[in-house]
């Protein structure tokens, strides 16, 4: 973008289910009037009764008030029909590219509700907002009945899951738990762990986990490694399994018995999860992320050492082995875990100094604007980040999570 076609305010309208791309077929970011309008008709068009319409077209005439009084660029961020992490993320790479074009300093933000103002952060972290408009659409009065708000809410993709598809599944679980003979108990259990990931709310947070640690692709050899692992896993669960009924059957002390069966889950398991890792680090090194490496280095330690400590307590349990064996071990594992820590940051640390790491846009997991990278401190462990207003912050490396074009922070 040319230098004088710089803007200086920016009409900002969200929609962070991405129904105009799930409806009309029109991908975020839309920037310009034209665009925006031409995007807003094509939602009208495909759902009348969306309001994510209404606010673009709020959001063009509130361009059209600005655009007479100065200079001004109006654009549409969309997010994903998932909502919550996915959809924040994307709305912060779109705004990034937007405002690698234009130089702005102020924003007016137009949104249908509290859904989309909770992006709010994301872009207030980059931008200072001058205003936030909500747009409400007027109803007949019969339209703002609770059953027909449920009813279009029902229609999207999120909550039609949320609603309909977990309680299926909920049923599927029962039906095929009674059929194996193992009653309600493996049901109430995967509930009740979901009940709880939802409360602590980590949902996303894992989610996004899975996603950043698996990357199938039927062109690289770690999709082998990965069914491969799959296999260990599933077969450690079932040797456990086995043991454990052996176990019942022969009658005994019930904390003997929960011991054996973790030895049979521990012969299989470890490896299962080590080959994982393994995998993992293959892909990291065909993408050239070294400085990934040594933090999987550290899940393979860890493997390891609880590998040791749980087959030791194990055979304590069984009379295999003696107390002074458990608390040795014990002992020996938390001094390797505290020298592997040290060492996995000392090579992180290392890599890092060795990354060309200046002027590099700093991000962190959800996508909020940090700053620029001025340097790395290699003698305290910090890498140098200069804010949007010129102070300079220092962040662990420890807390870096990916360095690529830009650097990725834990939040």
């Amino acid at each position: 973008m040319a230098a004088s076609n710089k803007k200086r305010i920016l009409v900002i309208a969200v929609d962070r289910d991405n129904d105009l791309f799930e409806k009309a077929k029109v991908a975020g970011p839309v920037i310009g009037r034209k665009a925006n309008l031409d995007a807003a008709m094509k939602l009208a068009v495909a759902d009348p009764e969306e309001s994510d319409s209404n606010t673009m077209f709020e959001a063009i005439k509130m361009y059209d008030e600005v655009s007479a009084e100065g200079e001004a660029e109006i654009v549409t961020l969309t997010g994903d029909r998932r909502l919550g992490y996915a959809a924040d993320k994307q709305i912060g790479e779109q705004l990034y590219r937007v405002l690698s074009e234009f130089q702005v300093e102020r924003c007016i933000i137009v949104t249908d509700g509290a859904s989309d103002e909770q992006v709010l952060p994301i872009i207030q972290s980059r931008l200072k907002i001058e205003s936030v408009k909500t747009v409400v659409v007027k109803q007949a009065a019969q339209l703002e009945r609770t059953y027909f708000v449920i009813l279009e809410k029902l229609k999207e993709p999120y909550y039609r899951s949320l609603f309909f598809g977990l309680p299926a599944l909920i049923l599927i679980m029962f039906a095929i738990s009674g059929w194996m003979g193992y009653g309600w108990q493996p049901v109430s259990f995967v509930v009740g762990l979901y009940l709880i990931i939802k409360m602590l709310d980590v949902d996303e947070s894992l989610i996004s986990m899975y996603r950043n640690f698996f990357s199938f692709s039927v062109e690289r050899i770690s999709l082998i490694i990965y069914i491969a692992a799959f296999i260990f896993i599933v077969m450690s669960f079932w040797l456990a399994r086995e043991v454990y009924i052996q176990q019942v059957l022969l009658g005994g002390d019930p904390l003997k018995i929960a011991a054996a069966a973790l030895k049979g889950l521990l012969l299989l398991l470890p490896w299962g999860i080590m080959v994982l890792i393994a995998g993992k680090a293959i892909d990291l090194m065909h993408e050239r992320r070294r400085y990934e490496l040594a933090r999987y280095g550290m899940y393979l330690i860890s493997i390891v050492l609880c590998w040791v400590v749980l087959n030791v307590a194990s055979d304590w349990i069984l009379a295999r082995a003696s107390f002074k064996d458990l608390v040795y071990t014990v002992i020996v594992s938390v001094l390797a875990a505290i020298l592997s820590i040290e060492g996995m940051r000392y090579a992180r640390k290392q890599i890092a100094a060795g990354m060309n790491l200046e002027n590099k846009e700093v991000l962190d997991t959800i996508g909020n604007y940090v700053g620029k990278t001025i340097g790395v401190d290699r003698r305290r462990g910090v890498m140098i980040v200069q804010t949007q207003f010129g102070h300079k912050i220092d962040i662990e490396i420890d807390n870096i999570r990916k360095i690529g074009e830009r650097v990725t922070i834990k939040t």
